[in-house]
């Protein structure tokens, strides 16, 4: 028997809040229903924290429920509040060209054929004709300033020095807004999104219910952070974005790969769509043999091949291989290697320059004298091979694919360089 589909999310620790377990159980039992998350397009790209809420959509996909998935042309205009300091508008051009990007972004995890299709909508459609006479007659009039004003973003925005300007204010409106229009059009009676927009959830739960005077449903996730409690989905050089012009494959590889064994089996449960068996097994791998790091290999597979598909992801494991001694170099192709420069800090350093120059350059070692003390004790690399001359120059002929030399230090300080015009 298949497992019920709130079973499983509770199980992958996907349940922070429902208006209601037992009337949303109720609601799915009795047939499959329609539910839609938003994605507001307020930067050029989605990121991790995003995947959360795409792939909670296609479980519900997967259970046989039909998934919208709505990219925020209009909501982004405005932008969500922060927690501090109002948000900066970007220009309308920028936001539609985002809403591309991010619908491009989407579409590929969802299914768009059999019985139950996803569909794509924008609500930047029913409301870039609304009149301010409309949205205040028809819309505003359903909403109690008293509850806005108790959300908790909003109540700590009004109680901070900086206020909150009316237009963000305005944005739970907004969202409210999109689940009246998709119950109409859709028959839409479920939204999910993170715990964090679970008042602007229950916003579109209440207008729904007040304007044609039914019951819906909203389903928050928890936000995913680490075992220690501190905050998931950033790195030293910021956001890790599903864009690999922004987060290249291999950084995105690397991310997930260096998780604690702490964290690596809830991962597993939300960013993975591994079975209960599967999971398990890997756990058992955590307990007995965590130096093998099994089960954060397989996450940062799983989840690679999911957002970059499984040529990336392969290109993500031999240039994490090869970087370090156990792989060939010659095969990686210039994407992955300036992905990997990215990630490492690639540097470029003048025509001629000496290895001595490069592991310094690199920041491999923090003084020549320790480059060429690494080099007397035989442990510095170029291109995997090992070096024991301080005044070999670097050329053409070491350059691998886009130009770029791997430099090393014993297995784990690894840096890359060039010389431009060679």
């Amino acid at each position: 028997m298949t497992e019920h589909i709130l079973d499983e999310l509770a199980w992958r620790g996907l349940i922070s809040q429902t208006t209601g377990d037992d009337e949303l159980r109720a609601a799915l039992d009795a047939g499959p229903i329609t539910l839609y998350c938003g994605f507001d397009p307020t930067a050029p790209s989605l990121h991790i924290g995003n995947l959360v809420q795409i792939l909670t959509v296609r479980r519900f996909q997967d259970a046989g429920h039909h998934p919208l998935m709505l990219v925020g042309g209009a909501t982004g205009l405005i932008g969500d509040p922060k927690m501090a300091g109002e948000r900066t508008l970007n220009p309308v051009e920028v936001v539609h060209q985002w809403v591309e990007r991010i619908r491009g972004q989407i579409e590929p995890f969802m299914r768009f054929d059999g019985d139950n299709p996803a569909r794509m909508v924008n609500n930047y459609e029913w409301t870039k004709d609304m009149t301010a006479i409309e949205l205040l007659r028809d819309v505003g009039k359903y909403f109690r300033l008293g509850t806005m004003i108790a959300k908790d973003t909003v109540a700590r925005r009004l109680n901070s020095d900086d206020g909150i300007s009316y237009t963000e204010f305005s944005y739970q409106v907004m969202q409210g807004m999109d689940y009246l229009e998709l119950y109409r059009r859709y028959g839409c009676t479920l939204q999910t999104g993170g715990s964090d927009q679970w008042g602007n959830l229950t916003s579109g739960t209440e207008l729904t219910r007040k304007a044609e005077g039914v019951s819906v449903h909203a389903l928050s996730t928890p936000l995913i952070t680490k075992a220690d409690g501190t905050k998931f989905g950033k790195t030293e050089s910021g956001t890790v974005w599903l864009d690999a012009d922004l987060t290249s494959p291999y950084a995105f590889y690397q991310f997930w790969l260096n998780q604690a064994d702490a964290d690596v089996i809830g991962y597993l449960k939300v960013f993975t769509f591994l079975s209960r068996e599967e999971i398990a097994a890997l756990e058992v791998k955590v307990a007995e043999e965590p130096f093998r790091r099994e089960a954060q290999r397989t996450l940062a597979w799983e989840v690679t091949r999911l957002v970059h598909g499984e040529a990336a992801a392969q290109g993500a494991v031999d240039a994490s291989q090869a970087l370090f001694g156990r792989g060939e170099l010659g095969s990686l192709d210039a994407g992955t290697l300036e992905g990997c420069a990215r990630e490492l800090g690639g540097v470029d350093v003048e025509p001629g320059a000496t290895v001595v120059d490069a592991l310094v350059a690199a920041g491999i070692v923090d003084s020549r004298k320790a480059a060429r003390r690494a080099i007397e004790d035989g442990g510095a690399y170029v291109n995997n091979v090992r070096v024991d001359d301080a005044e070999l120059a670097l050329s053409a002929e070491h350059a691998l694919a886009g130009g770029w030399i791997v430099v090393r230090r014993g297995k784990k300080s690894v840096g890359l360089v060039r010389t431009p015009g060679e």
